[in-house]
């Protein structure tokens, strides 16, 4: 018992790590290649592997009834859109930025979930959402100059948040597809493959194909090593939640946006002001109070 526990916290503390290396990586890789493009890729890449899970598993067959409409709509929502404006953002604003605007996520998910899915808020999950709120404030306002790898940090804060509540919509869509009888690896291979077929038609219909066909063995490398990271980040994630408690799991997760944060300022040079800082803490703070409320949400990552 003592050894499973182990195992499961070294493998809490490598999702972490991966989660906070990827986000600095990711905003290395689209300065160089078009977020729509990478985006595009990677999740076409990703969500073949899910297919071949699901087509493994027989969860396709196993689908009580396929909910089409929502199944669609996650992919179009959270595999697509949300991924664009995510990525498009991480280029115009810093790693460590969009990193804990990203943690804002149970803030979205909370609300959403109270509206839609009749969920109680208690005092403490109150508490941590106004703490997040202001955490978010204090971060979007405390503006920084543009710099050559954060070419407008305003309008890609912007695009961070919105992509973070549009995942947040994903969230609670996917909670009511999966009550209804679809897998976990339906709703992921759906928000992947089929979310990355429409990144793919946006990039022939906006007139990508030739940037995509240009691709030299460097980008395709990146882009690669990002899919490789996220499946990495799976693993290790699932690994942990299997053998220790989740909320211990998500406690230690907290680590990702101050490692991100780290690499920005080591990889790019970022500026870190005391306001960013102190809205930063206070977010951290808000998603550590969420992790202690029990909770039958499923948060996916990106």
């Amino acid at each position: 018992m003592a050894s499973e526990e182990k195992k499961g916290t070294v493998f809490a503390l490598m999702a972490a790590f991966v989660s906070g290396i990827a986000i600095p990586m990711n905003k290395l890789f689209v300065v160089d290649i078009d977020p729509i493009v990478f985006t595009a890729i990677r999740s076409i890449l990703i969500g073949l592997v899910f297919l071949m899970l699901s087509y493994k598993r027989a969860e396709f067959k196993k689908a009580k009834k396929p909910d089409l409409v929502g199944l669609l709509l996650i992919a179009v929502i959270g595999g697509a859109l949300a991924f664009l404006m995510f990525f498009t953002g991480l280029r115009m604003t810093t790693a460590g930025r969009g990193a804990f605007l990203h943690k804002t996520l149970p803030l979205y998910v909370t609300l959403l979930a109270f509206l839609f899915l009749k969920e109680k808020i208690g005092k403490k999950q109150l508490i941590a959402l106004s703490l997040m709120f202001l955490g978010t404030i204090f971060v979007y306002f405390d503006a920084i100059q543009p710099g050559p790898f954060w070419l407008n940090p305003s309008l890609g804060d912007l695009l961070v948040i919105c992509a973070t509540f549009l995942w947040a919509v994903e969230n609670v869509m996917a909670k009511r597809v999966m009550e209804g009888g679809n897998s976990n690896f339906l709703v992921s291979f759906s928000r992947m493959f089929l979310g990355g077929l429409i990144l793919f038609g946006f990039v022939l219909l906006t007139g990508r194909l030739p940037t995509l066909l240009a691709l030299n063995a460097g980008q395709v490398m990146n882009i690669l090593i990002s899919t490789l990271v996220l499946f990495s980040y799976v693993f290790f994630w699932y690994s942990a939640v299997k053998m220790i408690n989740v909320s211990k799991a998500s406690t230690m997760l907290l680590i990702a946006p101050v490692i991100s944060m780290i690499g920005g300022i080591l990889i790019f040079g970022e500026p870190t002001p005391l306001l960013q800082l102190v809205g930063s803490a206070l977010i951290l703070y808000g998603a550590y109070m969420t992790t202690k409320v029990k909770s039958d949400h499923l948060i996916l990552e990106v």
